[in-house]
């Protein structure tokens, strides 16, 4: 099984570029985890914040298969515990799944077409936070939804 998490943009800040290293270098191999960054889309100070979610769409549904898993990390998805996120790696693996993308959107996030698009929706918290801390907490939810499959004491209920 592959697992990408595609985003929006650079992760700019070093300290936390350091952290998603640090948890994605603990991932298990077998995950095929990667992390893609697409460009931010040229003049977006010069678009309204619905054209620029189309234009986001239409790069982010380049970068995806029509058969891969589509999961949106979005405010409006459900909100599961990290168990039931590692019971979800679980089947997805157990299912034979090829890939599964998680998509972090832009500032203004998800153009409809994405929405229409996607498998699911999850919610990481129903705080908002900085689209480069969210890649951090979820590359962290992934090795902790491993250490909970491997029955290791890293997380505790």
């Amino acid at each position: 099984m592959r697992m990408n998490l595609l985003c929006i943009g650079k992760t700019d800040r070093r300290e936390i570029s350091e952290m998603i290293d640090y948890y994605r270098s603990r991932l298990p191999k077998h995950w095929n985890f990667e992390m893609t960054e697409i460009p931010d889309v040229k003049n977006a100070k010069n678009l309204t914040p619905e054209l620029l979610k189309k234009e986001e769409a239409r790069l982010l549904l380049n970068a995806i298969d029509s058969t891969d898993i589509t999961v949106l990390l979005d405010e409006k998805g459900k909100q599961i515990t990290s168990r039931e996120f590692a019971a979800k790696i679980e089947g997805w693996m157990n299912s034979s799944v090829k890939k599964i993308n998680f998509i972090i959107g832009g500032a203004y996030g998800f153009d409809e077409t994405v929405y229409q698009k996607c498998n699911e929706k999850m919610s990481l918290s129903r705080m908002t936070f900085t689209h480069q801390m969210i890649r951090l907490f979820f590359v962290e939810q992934l090795y902790r939804a491993d250490q909970i499959l491997q029955g290791k004491p890293y997380h505790n209920d």
